[in-house]
């Protein structure tokens, strides 16, 4: 079996098909990690949730922040933004199956000796303590009222975690730093205005996966979301997103678990827009 951890796809599935032929994906051999954003911006939405869903369990599909604001606008909490490309799915004939696939998708996953979220790990949280958190958020959104958490679910704050945080506030936390996280203070509150490379951090922050200390440190963690950091391989982070709705390509991981070793595979994307979330 092989493992391929692929970054943020945005919906071009052009790129998704032309990755999964370039390594000889095979269902019945392979397993495909896909680390959220799924949808959005790109021209195929409906055709990557069709090409995930058809790869049943020989692929794990996480949620980013861009699948959420799909079940958000789908669920009417929020209007499509002026740049979203939604309407595939909005419109599809199956819209209600592609809906309901998507809201079952895990926010979290640890399995293969690495923790894969789509966004980041607040510094304050260990892997097991990750995973809880994650399926908090998970049974709302697989409950018979999804809508009742996604109209609450926009907001930056509140910026900082605490155990004690309940309801609406908590899940929302939650939500930020497995899907939007990029910088933090050393002491783990979130900043979510800022992006840019690492090296455009705030004053006071950091990327969330270099503060000292990290409680997750111990586990490698793959994730995408960051298309300004862009393609990073350190022994203890692995970073996908490498901007293929913004006209950079899309990017796979081999990783061989037991080994370590690891190949980046990349084809180039069609689609191209101007630089954003």
């Amino acid at each position: 079996m092989a493992l391929y951890l692929i970054g943020d796809v945005q919906g071009c599935d052009g790129a998704l098909g032309r990755l999964l032929e370039k390594v000889g994906f095979s269902a019945s051999r392979d397993h495909a990690v896909l680390l959220g954003d799924l949808v959005n911006r790109g021209p195929a939405s409906a055709a990557v949730l069709r090409r995930a869903m058809a790869l049943g369990g020989s692929a794990t599909c996480l949620l980013g922040n861009h699948d959420l604001s799909l079940l958000a606008v789908a669920h009417g909490v929020r209007a499509a933004h002026r740049n979203d490309t939604l309407a595939s799915v909005l419109q599809a004939p199956d819209r209600q199956v592609l809906l309901d696939w998507l809201r079952h998708r895990p926010l979290a996953v640890h399995a293969h000796g690495l923790l894969m979220v789509h966004g980041g790990v607040l510094p304050q949280w260990d892997v097991p303590q990750v995973l809880r958190l994650a399926a908090e958020v998970e049974a709302v959104l697989r409950g018979p009222e999804p809508a009742s958490f996604l109209r609450q679910m926009y907001g930056n704050e509140p910026a900082r975690w605490s155990d004690a945080l309940q309801g609406a506030d908590r899940l929302r936390a939650i939500v930020n730093a497995l899907t939007r996280l990029r910088f933090c203070t050393v002491d783990g509150a979130m900043d979510l205005k800022a992006g840019g490379a690492p090296a455009a951090a705030p004053a006071g922050t950091v990327a969330w996966f270099d503060v000292p200390g990290r409680a997750s440190a111990g586990t490698p963690i793959a994730f995408g979301h960051w298309s300004q950091l862009g393609l990073l391989l350190r022994p203890d982070v692995i970073a996908l997103d490498t901007g293929c709705v913004w006209g950079g390509c899309l990017s796979a991981l081999r990783y061989d678990p037991v080994t370590g070793s690891r190949e980046v595979i990349q084809v180039a994307c069609e689609q191209a827009q101007a630089p954003g979330e």
